[in-house]
């Protein structure tokens, strides 16, 4: 079980994450709602940190590099691009699948070019597999 536990809370907290970027009321700044989701996260991450690690939260962020800044940039980019995308109209059951497809399919190459991962022809197949569900799915 340990192994599925984090696919299974980054699913169940995706899905919820969907239905409240869809449902932002049409007429509110996305940036505002996204000031109280912060907040509302940092909160609870402040708490659970206690809860589970306990310590020094000072002594945690000295460990810290570049990653949890550029992460909070792309985080951003991730919610406000997720809402302006229902805001102009995407469907919460293709918006979602044609956004996670097209990373999907660029993160084949980011693994390429940064981190050595092989490119395998089950890999280019997959990549054509996910360009006929894109032809398919906004058909």
């Amino acid at each position: 079980m340990s192994i599925y536990w984090p696919i299974l809370l980054a699913v169940a907290a995706d899905i919820f994450y969907q239905i409240t970027a869809k449902s932002t009321p049409q007429n509110l700044n996305p940036f505002a709602a996204l000031t109280i989701t912060y907040l509302v996260s940092s909160a609870v991450c402040f708490l659970i940190f206690y809860l589970t690690k306990g310590g020094s939260l000072l002594q945690e962020w000295s460990k810290l590099n570049w990653t949890a800044f550029v992460m909070g940039l792309a985080i951003i980019g991730l919610e406000a691009g997720s809402i302006y995308m229902y805001k102009v109209g995407w469907n919460v059951n293709t918006g979602f699948i044609v956004k996670a497809i097209c990373v999907g399919i660029a993160l084949i190459f980011v693994g390429y070019l940064l981190f050595n991962e092989s490119i395998t022809m089950t890999k280019v197949a997959g990549i054509a597999v996910c360009l006929i569900g894109l032809y398919l799915i906004n058909k």
